[in-house]
């Protein structure tokens, strides 16, 4: 029988305020610092626009089809719209079904915002707004439902703790499909306008990602503090890495390189964080700024995409690397379930086929949702004048900064 416990609901409560903190305020900081001056307050209000859209849809249905009874592995049977029927002593293990339920719904509000980077200097709004519903229902939930609501990744025993498929690969190709049909903006070259911004943002996030990963166990035990213990390594490991990185190529150490290299520990180990120990940790955080590092300043000129703020880079590339490391690196002794060094090669195989499963449809459809807004709204993009001259005059009539 399960009993309801005052320490895992407690727990799971700050951990959820924990993810809200990633979203509003710690990716708007991080992207508002690294945006243009002229289109800071849009990339701020692209977050909490994306935020607010899903946290209603979340409640009305998107819960429902992400965790209910599974049809054929794709998507859930819908039940409690507008979470009608759950009770306040309902429970999902020992913490309450309503809890549940918004902690899983800001995750999927951190998702959507995190995309929203790749777009920012030249997205209309109208566009973005109807765009994060669209996404939402058609690549969001169905994903969700596959890997943590009994679909057919679960089902085929693909592991991710905290969101390396269903947040940050989903984030990152979507993002990457939406950039495409958007095109390349008229001034690609993007100095942050307000790098102490995005260090903050940087810190928010560190901070926030500790409920992310520590809370996905959805209990106060010794799982969540090994989730936290690699959580944290393999931010400083990513952070140590791309510093290096950045002085053997440019001679020094940059604060944007070591705030980057922390985000892509972080994405790294976030599928593997209750399933590694500190060993698998010091290593994904290793290797997952590297591939994010030659991703961004390789991979990305030579492809020519414009992913204004490498969402793609960082969260689809590390994001990559940490699912299939899961499968090489866990341990039966932190998750229960061995990796290639554990004697498990085929749980590499199960990664695999997770990642490869997740970009071809979050990108197929991302980008088919984007393609008919621009046909139908008659381009999704800007005027030319709009974006030369900056989105927060332009499309808010107003001006983050106030000099007078």
């Amino acid at each position: 029988m399960v009993l309801f416990s005052a320490g895992d609901t407690a727990w799971v409560l700050i951990c959820t305020l924990l993810v809200l903190l990633m979203s509003i305020p710690a990716v708007a900081f991080f992207y508002g610092g690294l945006s243009k001056r002229k289109n800071v307050l849009n990339t701020i209000f692209l977050t909490f626009i994306a935020f607010s859209i899903i946290s209603v849809i979340w409640v009305i249905f998107g819960y429902q089809f992400a965790f209910g009874s599974d049809i054929y592995g794709f998507i859930g049977q819908p039940a409690n719209f507008f979470l009608q029927g759950i009770g306040l002593d309902d429970l999902n293990g020992t913490i309450p079904t309503l809890l549940f339920v918004m902690f899983q719904c800001a995750f999927a509000g951190l998702t959507c915002a995190i995309m929203s980077g790749a777009l920012v200097g030249r997205m209309k709004t109208k566009a973005w707004v109807i765009f994060v519903p669209l996404w939402a229902c058609l690549v969001y939930v169905p994903i969700a439902h596959w890997v943590w609501g009994g679909g057919w990744l679960m089902q085929m025993g693909a592991l991710d703790f905290a969101g390396g498929a269903v947040v940050h690969i989903n984030s990152g190709i979507s993002a990457l499909a939406v950039a495409l049909v958007l095109g390349k903006r008229k001034n690609s070259s993007l100095i942050p306008h307000n790098l102490g911004y995005a260090v903050l943002g940087a810190a928010l996030l560190w901070f926030g990602w500790m409920g992310f990963n520590g809370g996905s166990g959805l209990a106060a035990d010794g799982l969540a503090a090994n989730a936290i213990i690699v959580s944290n390594v393999a931010a400083a490991m990513g952070l140590i890495v791309w510093t290096i990185i950045d002085t053997f190529k440019i001679g020094k150490p940059t604060v944007l390189g070591a705030i980057s290299g922390a985000v892509a520990g972080l994405v790294g180990i976030t599928p593997a964080a209750g399933f590694v120990d500190v060993f698998g940790a010091l290593f994904i955080g290793a290797v997952a700024p590297i591939i994010s590092y030659y991703s961004i300043n390789y991979l990305k000129p030579k492809l020519g995409y414009d992913d204004a703020l490498d969402v793609w880079g960082i969260h689809g590339m590390s994001g990559v690397w940490g699912a299939i490391a899961t499968g090489i690196f866990a341990v039966p002794s932190v998750g229960g379930v061995a990796g290639l060094i554990a004697g498990n090669p085929n749980q590499v195989l199960i990664q695999i086929i997770s990642v490869i499963a997740t970009m071809i449809y979050a990108f197929a459809v991302s980008y088919i949702i984007a393609k008919i807004l621009d046909k139908s709204l008659n381009s999704i993009r800007v005027e030319e004048s709009e974006e030369i001259g900056g989105l927060d005059s332009n499309l808010h009539k107003e001006s983050a900064y106030n000099f007078n």
